[in-house]
């Protein structure tokens, strides 16, 4: 029998269809989508030698000595929001209510290397890549019209993406969404009931059971939610409480950077280099000192397709259990891990 599960982090419900579900090996797709990309594209507008064809850049890290950059951040040059503009609201019979586009819209190039991607990117790469996120976090919230930023990625066609060169983008707005208040309004709650915080709690309850976890290092935990929107949702969250991704400690970030990396790649193996989305959920700005929230990576690999139900009911139907998908994680890992360690030894006796 199918089973309703209710997402302790939104209480929304989640439909785990157990009689149409599918085994997590049946989600490996029998060949991986072709990404054979050159080292550089003269059409590539991210691309070394094409940097006019961007906006002019707010963010630059060069290599030490040199003018080669490593990461750029630039304004989106077709802009969802734009920073001119006012946070005025205009109503029209007291009930549409409209405002100006206001709002930032910028684009992390992670990479001068067209064909990469933060799977196959070095750990001093991807740390650079969160720098830069942090970075540019902190210089926007203390703009008070800025309510909230979101950093995201889309990872292939059916993602979203438009171009392939690796990317990032973060859009700040001067609303929160109704998921971010949600998120924040069921976590206060919580902590007004219990006197805890709900993601620290749900960490720890996590840890204990170990059902739904893939990894753990001494500063991240990466697992499959509970109540998972979609077959292979996988979170990576602090171990220790972490209101705020601006805030996170600086000396943490390294660890960061191996865990993403370690975690996209391990989905890209077992998965067959999946699209994805992956998002940065963060406390609002004005929040980042609350004591009830912990910020979290949330990767969503897109394996099935959102269909009529899903959009107008707003409960999401997953056809796997996170149990099994955590477990066939772990068990593709592990296997990974011995073979990488038996060639290693084998190097080293010569055999």
């Amino acid at each position: 029998m199918s089973e309703l599960r209710q997402d302790p982090t939104t209480r929304e419900w989640v439909i785990i269809a157990t009689e149409r579900a599918r085994r997590p090996h049946e989600f490996v797709r029998d060949k991986e989508t072709p990404r054979n990309y050159p080292l550089r594209d003269p059409k590539c507008p991210f691309c070394p030698g094409n940097e006019s064809e961007t906006p002019p850049e707010v963010l630059r890290y060069s290599k030490p000595g040199t003018k080669e950059w490593q990461v750029r951040v630039v304004p989106n040059r077709f802009p969802a929001l734009s920073p001119k503009g006012t946070v005025s609201r205009r109503t029209e019979d007291s009930l549409f209510r409209s405002m100006d586009g206001f709002g930032v819209h910028e684009v992390i190039v992670e990479s001068p290397l067209h064909n990469v991607s933060i799977a196959t990117m070095g750990y001093s790469d991807v740390e650079l890549v969160l720098h830069a996120y942090r970075e540019r976090f902190n210089a926007l919230k203390v703009n008070p019209n800025l309510k909230y930023i979101t950093i995201f990625k889309n990872y292939g066609e059916t993602a979203g993406t438009s171009l392939v060169h690796p990317h990032s983008q973060l859009i700040a707005t001067p609303v929160a969404s109704h998921e971010a208040k949600r998120k924040r309004d069921t976590s206060a709650i919580f902590e007004d009931d219990t006197g805890s915080c709900l993601y620290c709690h749900l960490i720890h309850t996590e840890l204990m059971m170990r059902k739904r976890i893939v990894e753990v290092t001494d500063d991240f935990v990466v697992f499959h939610p509970f109540a998972s929107r979609s077959p292979f949702e996988t979170w990576i969250a602090p171990i220790l409480h972490q209101p705020s991704f601006a805030l996170a400690p600086e000396d943490k970030i390294p660890a960061l950077a191996r865990v993403l990396r370690d975690t996209l790649k391990a989905i890209a193996t077992v998965l067959k280099d999946p699209d994805y989305n992956l998002v940065l959920h963060t406390s609002p700005t004005d929040d980042e000192y609350d004591h009830y929230y912990d910020w979290h990576i949330r990767i969503i690999p897109r394996l099935t397709t959102v269909a009529g139900f899903e959009m107008g009911s707003g409960i999401y139907i997953s056809t796997a259990l996170p149990e099994n998908t955590a477990a066939f994680m772990r068990e593709q890992i592990s296997a990974s891990r011995r073979v990488k360690n038996a060639a290693g030894a084998q190097a080293l006796t010569g055999a």
